[in-house]
């Protein structure tokens, strides 16, 4: 499976929630494809996630929704 490239910038999670994609990277050991991102909220803290999750649909009828579980918004300003 081909992942996309990721555009930088913010994104709105299912939930509703905005985070801001910072980059990518890989898992050191199995070179899996990860997006680096900081919550927009709480901490502020760098987190990573698996790319292939980060971009996939999700079904969530507990939240009325069915569609990508992060939604890209706005472009980074850089």
């Amino acid at each position: 499976m081909i992942v996309p490239e990721i555009k930088k910038g913010r994104y709105r999670h299912y939930k509703g929630k905005d985070y801001l994609v910072i980059g990518e990277g890989c898992h050191h050991e199995t070179r899996e494809p990860m997006v680096l991102y900081v919550p927009l909220y709480g901490e502020f803290r760098i987190e990573i996630r698996p790319k292939e999750m980060f971009l996939e649909e999700v079904d969530m009828p507990e939240y009325n929704y069915k569609g990508p579980r992060f939604r890209y918004i706005v472009e980074d300003e850089k």
